[in-house]
């Protein structure tokens, strides 16, 4: 790996496993610091800040439930009262109600909010006062912001309200040299996945995996990559925007070439000569 990010500091939310876990491993290899926020996890946290040092790197972890405001302060009150400063923050942490519309209650849609817009946009109010030499804000979005599809209403549509913060964010502090951009995953093969498709009368992920063409579900390393792509300097001049990583699904629609008989259907590759 890269010396890319030696001397950065990053805070991840949701760190100690999947998306968040991986994107601060790869950090930590090419020298990043890395704040690992984990909410109740902490063996898992401290797991991840022993591999980051094993890898070159160095960091801590810090827990804190990122639905409560006043420990969203706190968080950043530890990478400031550690490391004075921050380069990079990750909004990862998710979670919300999957249920059909009409079953949603008052405090399914709170919780949805408190747990997917607002540690966004609290977290880049504190993010800011660190980043005194500029730096980067990346929030996680899912294709349901784009695609309306069973029990996603609530978390589809607030991540919605993520990706049009990003924008709203951009144009703001691109002033302070700080570029905000997001991720926007489609099946990613992890724990959340599996969860999701286990909800009782949920169709089987099969049938939405015909409909990927490149034919199979991301990874979390997929969605880390991208992530640290925005976070590099090769993406400077990209602000505003939300990276879709999906495999294509949210550009392929019905009729599916994978449901098409002759003469129809897609053909071997064609080869010169």
């Amino acid at each position: 790996m890269t010396a890319e990010h030696q001397g950065k500091v990053a805070l991840i939310t949701g760190a100690s496993r999947g998306i968040g876990r991986t994107l601060a491993l790869d950090l930590a290899s090419q020298g990043a610091t890395v704040v690992v926020n984990y909410r109740t996890n902490a063996a898992l946290a401290d797991e991840v800040v022993a591999e980051a040092k094993a890898r070159g790197g160095d960091g801590i972890a810090v827990g804190a439930d990122v639905e409560n405001p006043e420990e969203i302060v706190r968080l950043f009150d530890a990478v400031a009262d550690t490391y004075g400063r921050l380069d990079f923050f990750i909004n990862n942490a998710a979670a919300a109600a999957f249920k059909r519309i009409l079953d949603l209650k008052t405090h399914h849609l709170d919780r949805s909010y408190a747990m997917n817009v607002r540690p966004f946009v609290l977290g880049a109010q504190e993010a800011v006062k660190l980043m005194d030499k500029g730096g980067r804000i990346v929030a996680v979005s899912s294709y349901g912001s784009l695609r309306g599809f069973a029990t996603y209403a609530a978390l589809g549509s607030y991540k919605a309200a993520v990706e049009s913060f990003i924008r709203y964010m951009a144009v703001e502090f691109a002033d302070y040299g700080i570029n905000v951009n997001g991720v926007n995953g489609g099946l990613i093969d992890s724990d959340s996945l599996e969860y999701f498709y286990s909800i009782p009368g949920m169709a089987a992920m099969e049938s939405v995996l015909k409909a990927i063409p490149l034919g199979r579900p991301g990874t979390v390393q997929d969605m880390a990559n991208a992530i640290e792509f925005l976070l590099s300097d090769k993406s400077a001049y990209i602000t505003g925007q939300t990276i879709v990583v999906d495999g294509g699904l949210t550009v392929a629609a019905p009729p599916y070439w994978h449901d098409t008989t002759e003469p129809l259907g897609v053909p071997p590759r064609p080869t010169r000569g």
